[in-house]
């Protein structure tokens, strides 16, 4: 795993987001895998700011959505494809046939996971996958104990998961289960973005980046990716040991 501290979160972001950009650089239609949640949302920003100011061009990439809640799809305020439309395909008016997402509502969600690792084998795998870091250590929404050798698969939450997952919505939302990329799926990725912000990720940050390698915490199943690149603000790194 690459550490790169920034003295904020904004400052990681904008560094996260030119490190990827240099990753899809030439790349023939790449595939990159988006997560939702507050701490990519800055990646986001800096891409459209610069899309509009044509520093920027995306429109070779395809995207490919990380997780979902079960029950839900884009048409639900809160889900992880409403927050991504709303933060990156709308804005930059991603046509849909670029987007490969979950639908968490669908009848047959075993379809969707067959669809999603078809996706992935039809762009020759995923270019760049951007992850947040769950409070118990969770990616995506593989959860503590989930295999490493999993690929898309369904999962009952955690209750931690289900917990901190109602801030996305207005009214309290029954959480039960999510549908995912595995943890086998993302770790064939070429490269892996982990963005980790704030004082309350400190203590999992360090033990995903100096603890056991273990399924009890998923991210740090991450440290045997080859090109993995942690950005996170001096808060969330404030217990790792740099000695």
């Amino acid at each position: 795993m690459n550490l790169i501290v920034s003295d904020t979160h904004e400052e990681s972001s904008r560094k996260a987001s030119e490190a990827i950009a240099g990753f899809m650089l030439d790349k023939p239609n790449p595939l990159i895998c988006v997560a939702s949640g507050d701490s990519p949302a800055g990646i986001y920003q800096e891409w459209v700011k610069r899309v509009k100011n044509k520093e920027m061009d995306l429109s070779s990439w395809s995207f490919l959505g990380l997780d979902e809640w079960v029950g839900l799809n884009g048409s639900d305020e809160g889900s992880c494809r409403f927050h991504l439309n709303a933060q990156l395909f709308f804005p930059l008016k991603i046509n849909d046939k670029r987007i490969c997402f979950f639908n968490g509502a669908a009848d047959d969600l075993e379809q969707e996971c067959t669809i999603t690792e078809a996706c992935i084998q039809n762009h020759g795998g995923i270019e760049v996958a951007i992850l947040g870091l769950g409070m118990n250590g969770h990616i995506g929404m593989n959860e503590p104990n989930t295999h490493a050798n999993t690929r898309s698969h369904i999962i009952e939450l955690d209750t931690i998961t289900a917990e901190v997952g109602q801030k996305y919505f207005k009214n309290p939302r029954l959480l039960s289960k999510g549908i995912t990329l595995g943890i086998a799926s993302l770790m064939e990725s070429k490269t892996i973005i982990l963005i980790v912000n704030g004082e309350k990720k400190a203590q999992i940050l360090k033990q995903v980046m100096e603890a056991e390698i273990t399924e009890k915490i998923p991210a740090s199943i991450l440290r045997w990716h080859p090109n993995c690149f942690v950005y996170a603000d001096k808060a969330a790194a404030s217990l790792i040991d740099f000695a």
